[in-house]
């Protein structure tokens, strides 16, 4: 039976900032195969975070089912809706929240991990934020629209600019995404469907350019609904992890676990010839197109 080793390998996760989200669950499944985690961490919650991981706040949740503790290489403060140091405006840089971390844009973020590990083999954007996401389309400001779109797709691109000339041939990259791209998903503001569509789109034309470039996969999984710190600033998603489970063919909820066996898999070498795929991994659901409650299924 084949099986998936990264023993050797070096993953970069970018927006991890706590245990209960896919990026988590991806470190996980990543360690459990051997791989050597570096994480990037928002600053507004890096200290809140680091400090959580050296008293011992997520050990249970680093368990890992060999037995053995997941370790992290190192953690960085990246912000990625900046690219280079000059980006960053004067409000943000003397914000108190930032002015105890530095170098945390992306390209100061990549020259770090080129110097401290050499090469990395895997890359995983998991990435999103929308300030305006509680407002419908219709009420959203071009600034909050164009934010949303900065952070959640933009920073995929940037991310490969900054990392593929460090990445190995035959690496991979990931991201997540959601069936709003593609799907009116009422409550879903903010510009973050139309980021989360950019998004996909950007990740056919990427795995055509970076691997020809670079000979480096891209993908994304579209992911079912998680009660994530994250998906909990959209108001709903409750009510979206009810409606998904009453709906979907398979009549169960998403773990983030599964989330990140199916990354695993995108990751490994068993992949080797998958790329600018958009794979969904939420039961089902993208296959519906009636709810339960449709008349044509009475």
């Amino acid at each position: 039976m084949k099986t998936i080793d990264l023993k050797g390998k070096k993953a970069f996760i970018a927006g991890v900032a706590d245990d209960n989200g896919f990026g988590w669950a991806i470190a996980k499944a990543l360690a459990e195969a051997g791989a050597t985690i570096i994480l990037g961490t928002w600053p507004p919650v890096y200290k809140i975070f680091t400090m959580g991981l050296d008293q011992g706040k997520f050990d249970e949740a680093m368990k890992l089912p060999n037995g053995s503790k997941m370790e992290f290489a190192k953690v960085y403060p990246l912000d990625a809706a900046f690219d280079q140091a000059e980006d960053v405006p004067e409000e943000i840089r003397e914000n108190k929240r930032y002015k105890s971390v530095s170098n945390y844009t992306i390209s100061e973020v990549a020259k770090q991990i080129q110097e401290e590990f050499g090469e990395i083999d895997i890359l995983v954007h998991s990435l999103a934020n929308g300030p305006e996401a509680a407002k419908p389309l219709l009420e959203t400001s071009r600034k909050g629209y164009l934010a949303a779109m900065s952070a959640s797709s933009y920073s995929m691109v940037s991310l490969l600019q900054n990392f593929g000339p460090i990445m190995s041939k035959g690496a991979s990259v990931l991201s997540l995404t959601y069936i709003a791209s593609e799907r009116a998903v009422p409550g879903y503001g903010g510009g973050l469907s139309g980021a989360k569509a950019a998004l996909e789109s950007d990740t056919r034309m990427l795995a055509w350019e970076a691997g020809r470039k670079w000979n480096v996969r891209v993908n994304t999984i579209s992911a079912g609904p998680l009660p994530s710190r994250a998906a909990k600033a959209i108001g709903f998603i409750e009510k979206m992890i009810d409606y998904s489970e009453a709906n979907s063919p398979l009549k169960k909820g998403l773990g983030a676990e599964e989330v990140g066996n199916s990354a695993l898999y995108l990751l490994s070498p068993l992949s080797s010839a998958v790329t600018g795929v958009t794979h969904y991994v939420d039961n089902g659901m993208h296959a519906m197109g009636v709810a339960m409650n449709s008349p044509s299924l009475t």
